[in-house]
């Protein structure tokens, strides 16, 4: 894998090279009156191609490393006790029941990544992981990655935010804190609360756990 990355790089340079000298094959050694045109490209090009490339390759290493430790807590379904009866009627009574149980938590983000909105589940699931940090370097480290992974607006998973609570969280991000996110989670909570939450005791996915349930229990 990093010998065939090494010979892309190799090859990208010598095509960078190629146009840069118009054309000439690049010489291994400068040219007496072009020193500072090669140095000059030659640096951006590993600027754009090189530096650029690692730098990214070693942050999304360390983003992957990071998000999965956030992330580990968040199992799927299937990796949960499965609910009781009473569990699931309770999740109709409210919102708050739902989401206090770690069973009602999953069904919900399984509901919800068929309606590609998961990412409301993982942030708010990463945001209580966030909240619980208590050492500096990990609450930087960690507060990093769910800016990256959810606030950025260059990531395919941006969480729905307003200005106001996306202003507070860039000016937090200076100096971040274990409550850097606490707006952006209660924001989102709310939103799957008004959103998707009706959608979900309606669909069919719940009525049809409601009825296996149902059908297994004692006869009472």
């Amino acid at each position: 894998m990093g010998s065939e990355r090494m010979e892309m790089r190799k090859r990208q340079m010598s095509v960078q090279q190629e146009s840069a000298a118009g054309g000439t094959a690049p010489a291994q050694q400068d040219q007496p009156g072009q020193a500072n045109p090669r140095g000059s490209n030659a640096c951006c090009f590993c600027w754009c191609c090189c530096c650029s490339c690692s730098w990214n390759e070693d942050r999304d290493d360390r983003n992957r490393k990071t998000s999965y430790d956030v992330k580990e807590g968040t199992a799927d379904c299937e990796d949960c006790p499965k609910p009781t009866l009473e569990e699931v009627h309770s999740w109709g009574q409210s919102f708050d029941k739902l989401m206090g149980c770690p069973a009602g938590r999953n069904c919900f983000r399984q509901f919800l990544r068929t309606e590609f909105s998961e990412e409301n589940m993982l942030f708010w699931l990463a945001c209580e992981e966030f909240s619980k940090e208590t050492n500096k370097s990990m609450i930087e480290e960690k507060a990093r990655v769910i800016y990256e992974d959810y606030i950025s607006i260059l990531s395919p998973k941006e969480v729905s935010l307003d200005s106001r609570v996306r202003e507070t969280i860039n000016r937090n991000m200076v100096e971040p804190t274990s409550h850097t996110f606490e707006d952006a989670q209660l924001q989102i909570y709310t939103l799957m609360q008004r959103d998707s939450y009706p959608r979900y005791l309606n669909s069919s996915a719940h009525k049809n756990l409601l009825n296996s349930l149902s059908e297994q229990s004692p006869e009472s």
